[in-house]
């Protein structure tokens, strides 16, 4: 299954009617993305560096609400090459 969905914080509004970001997207989906992720899935984070902080803490709280160990999963995920980060 493929899925390509995007965070445009200038065009879209959360949940809570502020900006759109991919952190948004990531609590969002969190679940499916982590079923995914088990399944052999790879994911992709492109854009700002300074992004990435926000992502990894929503990737945590999803990681949490499951009962996992973000730390323990994202270096699985790392390992296996299904991680994948380009931020400039």
């Amino acid at each position: 299954q493929f899925r390509y969905d995007v965070a445009l914080s200038r065009e879209q509004k959360n949940k809570k009617g502020g900006k759109m970001y991919i952190q948004d997207k990531v609590e969002e989906y969190g679940k499916e993305v982590f079923e995914l992720m088990n399944l052999g899935a790879h994911i992709y984070f492109c854009g700002l560096k300074g992004m990435m902080p926000g992502v990894l803490e929503a990737m945590e709280n999803v990681a949490k609400d499951q009962g996992l160990s973000w730390e323990d999963t994202l270096k699985a995920w790392k390992k296996s090459g299904q991680w994948h980060v380009e931020v400039y």
